[in-house]
């Protein structure tokens, strides 16, 4: 059995609580307190979480453009030095190898943000495809990312910095922002349906800038959070995990992420005609949600049924810690997924009613 890899944080994690797992080979805090504290923390205040063990993937040269065009479904076309885009990485028959974040740091220089239990592979797909006039790096080992979220989370980072955060946009960034004399890539994103910003520093910088962060944020309610925070958030806000609401065999128009699949581009995508089919007739199957009618939490991989058939299965499930109902995200059959039309979810051995609802289930009210 091979050693968990760690992040920079790890030293610390103990020194806050954390109690940590196994997550795609990583040793990471799944929680520091509770899973519902550091999630309702996030909703009213603010949260800091490691997430180090992203991948971040650096590709240049003259012809990243084109390369990246065809590597990815988005317009990369549409981004300039200073935006950010998220965009998804597909097959030929449109099933998901990664999806993930393009920055434009300069001309012909950009960096991909991908998911850590995906890395190797995107290396070898990244490769796979490359043109003469592109090289390709893995950055990650060198950088550390944490993430600050949450309605506070802007004025907390504040204190920290000159720059004036309230100018950087939603998926926008400053790649020379300097927080308590740290240098760090400050991107207005994340993964909780709340407003905050990435950070991206020099890993051996991560201890110092979590424990200033922390420190700073005390009087206005920041906390470490792990792993099933930073699920149930994104699980609300319906932000797909890979593996779970994406896979090889689920394409982005079926996950419901169609707004990042571009099928008019000058350069086609690979999986292009697939996905551009699926958007025109629909696809076979969607990703909806779904609440529950009867008692029961619809977890991952449940099956769901109606008309005495299998039509699906629940991609992710939880008791929402917002809205304190038995939610799950579902990929069914498209003639099921209609606002209303109930279905039934196996538990245990028992099948449970269940109806299809709007999503996201949390939307944040825009001030």
């Amino acid at each position: 059995m091979s050693e968990l890899q760690r992040t920079p944080l790890y030293p610390v994690y103990a020194r806050y609580g954390a109690k940590t797992i196994d997550f795609a080979g990583w040793e990471l805090p799944v929680q520091f307190t509770s899973i519902t504290q550091e999630h309702e923390a996030v909703r009213t205040r603010a949260g800091l979480f490691d997430v180090s063990h992203m991948g971040e993937v650096e590709v240049k040269g003259k012809g990243a453009l084109a390369y990246l065009q065809r590597l990815t479904t988005n317009d990369v076309g549409k981004l300039v030095p200073g935006r950010a885009q998220y965009s998804v990485m597909c097959y030929p028959d449109g099933g998901t190898v990664d999806d993930l974040v393009v920055y434009q740091l300069a001309e012909d220089h950009y960096w991909l943000v991908v998911n850590a239990a995906n890395l190797a592979k995107d290396l070898a797909w990244l490769n796979q495809h490359r043109t003469e006039d592109v090289t390709i790096a893995n950055l990650s080992p060198k950088i550390a990312q944490l993430a600050i979220q949450g309605p506070r989370a802007e004025a907390i980072l504040q204190r920290l910095t000159e720059c004036d955060l309230s100018q950087i946009g939603f998926f926008h960034f400053r790649a020379d922002v300097r927080l308590a004399g740290i240098a760090a890539l400050v991107s207005r994103s994340g993964y909780t349906g709340e407003d905050g910003f990435e950070l991206y520093v020099q890993a051996d910088q991560a201890v110092s800038l979590w424990e200033k962060l922390l420190a700073c944020g005390e009087a206005d309610g920041l906390v470490p959070c792990g792993l099933g925070a930073r699920d149930t958030l994104r699980f609300e806000a319906k932000l797909p995990l890979y593996g779970q609401e994406l896979s090889e065999t689920i394409t982005p128009i079926e996950a419901g992420i169609g707004f990042a699949v571009k099928t008019d581009k000058a350069v086609p995508c690979i999986g292009c005609e697939v996905l551009k089919q699926q958007k025109e007739a629909g696809p076979p199957r969607k990703l909806v949600g779904i609440e529950m009618l009867e008692r029961g939490i619809p977890r991952t991989a449940y099956p769901v049924y109606a008309d005495g058939k299998r039509i699906g299965a629940v991609t992710t499930g939880t008791q929402s810690p917002t809205l304190k109902k038995s939610l799950g995200l579902a990929l069914l059959d498209a003639a099921y997924t209609a606002l209303d039309t109930v279905v039934e979810v196996e538990i245990r051995g028992s099948r449970r009613r269940a109806k299809v609802v709007p999503t996201p289930f949390y939307k944040r009210a825009k001030t």
